[in-house]
């Protein structure tokens, strides 16, 4: 999954993350990398990171990310209040990366309680923090239901991780949190589209 060249996501999503590692803040990344990981590899212009930030860290955050990104300081300390998101541009390839902080959100503690280590490079070694692949199929399947089931992309994703992962799945996870978030049925409907390809 390592990839060349400047404009490797990798690469910023590592060197990001080695920021969050040095403040202690737990993470995991999202979004098609972590949809690449499990299932069919695609590119992608931008990185999703889910973070466990708390408002004291907004200074040591800023201080950290020096002049290597283009941010908002006041996006970023108004998202470490009152949660949401916020996104940095990393300057040397342009690409965005989106953080969404934890909060008090149920289904995001228990993505971060299960996050999975994931290999990225051989020489050196490196890893990051990766959304389970359970977990993958159930936030981008939120995501197409709010974006009125339109994104293709998204529903591509989703069949794609079901197909690759297969039985290797943790069905009960699966259908207790499909429940729990609303989107039982297009679970279903995507299970059996994988079933089918």
């Amino acid at each position: 999954m390592s990839g060349h060249g400047a404009f490797d996501p990798i690469a910023v999503a590592l060197a990001f993350t080695a920021v969050l590692d040095r403040l202690g803040v737990s993470y995991l990344v999202a979004g098609s990398l972590a949809s690449s990981a499990h299932g069919e590899p695609r590119s992608t212009n931008d990185i999703d990171i889910v973070a466990d930030l708390q408002p004291q860290q907004a200074g040591p955050l800023l201080q950290s990310l020096g002049d290597s990104y283009y941010f908002s300081e006041v996006a970023i300390q108004q998202a470490l209040r009152v949660g949401g998101a916020f996104n940095l541009i990393h300057l040397d390839t342009v690409m965005k990366i989106d953080v969404f902080i934890v909060g008090s959100d149920a289904f995001d503690r228990e993505r971060l309680r299960m996050r999975q280590p994931l290999q990225v490079s051989a020489e050196p070694t490196a890893w990051l923090f990766v959304d389970t692949a359970e977990h993958t199929i159930l936030r981008k399947l939120e995501w197409y239901r709010r974006g009125g089931e339109a994104s293709e992309r998204q529903w591509r994703d989703v069949v794609a991780i079901l197909r690759v992962q297969g039985a290797g799945l943790d069905g009960a996870r699966l259908d207790e949190w499909a429940s729990r978030l609303g989107v039982a049925d297009l679970l279903e409907r995507a299970s059996a589209e994988a079933r089918e390809a």
